[in-house]
């Protein structure tokens, strides 16, 4: 067996020598082939303490209240005002339930009672705060709370809860602010801190490494993922490098029991400050929309349409009227590029969308059917979403129906029901079986497309069928609902 030297050469057992050269020990022993064997290094761990006297005192304390309207109290079902945040982020139903009638005694229903603790940090010497959205949020009055233990109320500037971002003002001077970092320069497995307020202990500080970047979560923000103790109130707080910088805002974590179980997630600080300034100088964040309802691109879809790699963002629908309708986008083109910014993932699509101007052209190119095409569209204004209205394919099976190959019973559709889904053609899926059951396909799905040829009617679909070869995947582009989406039939499984 090898021994693991950490000095000068010295004897080992008889019929064995060692050499030490450049920290690496090589081992020789009779019969044996030579191993190289690391040897071992003192690696110091980081100290914490002068970022924390650093930048302690830029972090803030902020507890949220509202007015007795409905809070239990002690002894009557009521809940540690400093588990709520807890509570309400994760869903759970608080104990006792809102709306519990207060008992005699309990104060006066117009008093503020706390209802919840957060973190936030300073942005700028003259008040300005960031924190979360979700901190603020319901909140009838805001405290913040600062390391000399100098409180004031705060006022919201803006919140946005589609990047869970806030700004809120007290009004002072002087105050301490943070340096924001460079998040393009952060690297997965470098150290970094947070320090906020868990269950309301005030200027608590955790640390780890960068677990994963542009982990997606969300719509709009790809989230910085570490393995930093995050807990209930350290949400809004800073995620600090080891040069002091504010690379994030802790925002979430991962969890089965409503704990930390080694898995958070920080908003990074270069989408937070665009949000942050929007929100100071609008009150509000202005995002751009196209009316696409996506899907991601998978790597069995690619191939089988000629894509190659799994890229892009499949439109399963388009808003009608809206800015991608009116453009040509139709459902089942993949969207690779906007204004020559490469859509990697589908989640890119929404924040390159996003940060353009309402009222901007914008080229997007699209895969259809083969082959790219440029289509120009105008950016709308985001506005809130509203309920798809349902549609539905024919009632039953025209006198038309036909047994086509790979496990489909497909009947064209009348042309009221093509007036009714705003198709130029297709066939109705009236029963299912075989390689298509297993690729998902449903009984009432309209197909557009097989294999990559656009189907007009039942003719030209067993035509298309026919042709396909029966050893390789199949795509189908389906209509259910209002949404399209693709499948891959694979004959020989």
């Amino acid at each position: 067996m090898s021994e693991l030297i950490d000095a000068g050469p010295r004897p080992l057992r008889s019929g064995r020598r060692a050499w030490v050269a450049a920290g690496l020990v090589t081992v020789l022993a009779a019969g044996l082939p030579a191993m190289p064997v690391l040897a071992q290094t003192r690696v110091e761990l980081p100290d914490f303490t002068e970022l924390v006297e650093r930048v302690g005192p830029s972090v803030v304390n902020i507890r949220t209240m509202e007015r007795a309207r409905s809070a239990a109290v002690p002894g009557a079902g009521g809940i540690d005002p400093n588990m709520e945040e807890f509570f309400r982020r994760f869903g759970i139903p608080l104990p006792g339930g809102r709306g519990a009638p207060r008992s005699p005694g309990g104060g006066n229903d117009d008093e503020p009672q706390q209802r919840g603790v957060g973190s936030g940090f300073i942005l700028s010497a003259d008040g300005y705060v960031m924190t979360n959205a979700h901190v603020v949020e319901g909140a009838d009055e805001l405290l913040v709370t600062l390391t000399d233990k100098r409180e004031f109320k705060a006022k919201v500037i803006g919140a946005d809860k589609r990047t869970d971002v806030a700004v809120v003002k007290i009004e002072t001077t002087g105050l301490p602010a943070v340096k924001l970092g460079d998040v393009g320069k952060l690297k997965v497995g470098e150290w970094v801190m947070a320090i906020g307020s868990p269950f309301g202990l005030e200027n608590s500080v955790t640390a780890g490494i960068v677990s994963a970047k542009a982990r997606d979560t969300g719509d709009y923000l790809p989230f910085i993922q570490t393995d930093v103790a995050i807990n209930p109130g350290n949400s809004g707080g800073p995620l600090i490098n080891l040069r002091g910088e504010v690379v994030g805002i802790n925002s979430q974590i991962y969890s089965r029991s409503g704990g930390f179980m080694g898995i958070s997630f920080a908003i990074p600080i270069d989408e937070a400050k665009n949000v942050a300034d929007q929100l100071r100088a609008n009150g509000r964040v202005i995002r751009g929309r196209i009316g696409v309802t996506i899907a991601p691109v998978t790597k069995d879809v690619a191939e089988s349409i000629g894509l190659g790699k799994a890229t892009g963002a499949l439109v399963r629908g388009a808003e009608s009227g809206g800015p991608a309708d009116k453009a040509g986008i139709e459902a089942g083109d993949i969207i690779t590029k906007v204004d020559g910014k490469l859509i990697e993932k589908s989640g890119d699509l929404p924040r390159i969308v996003g940060a353009a101007k309402p009222g901007s052209k914008a080229v997007l190119q699209v895969f259809r059917r083969g082959g790219y095409r440029d289509l120009t569209v105008t950016v709308a204004e985001f506005e809130p979403d509203t309920p798809a209205r349902a549609a539905h394919a024919a009632s039953g099976p025209s006198a038309g129906a036909a047994k086509a190959a790979l496990g489909l019973t497909v009947s064209d559709l009348s042309e009221a029901n093509r007036r009714e889904l705003k198709l130029r053609g297709g066939v109705r899926v009236d029963a299912v079986d075989g390689p298509a059951a297993r690729a998902g396909l449903r009984e009432g799905d309209v197909i557009l497309t097989l294999d990559n040829t656009e189907i007009t009617d039942i003719k030209q679909f067993l035509a298309v069928a026919a042709k396909a070869e029966k050893s390789r995947a199949v795509s189908v582009m389906v209509r259910r609902g209002e949404w399209v989406n693709y499948l891959v039939i694979r004959p020989g499984r």
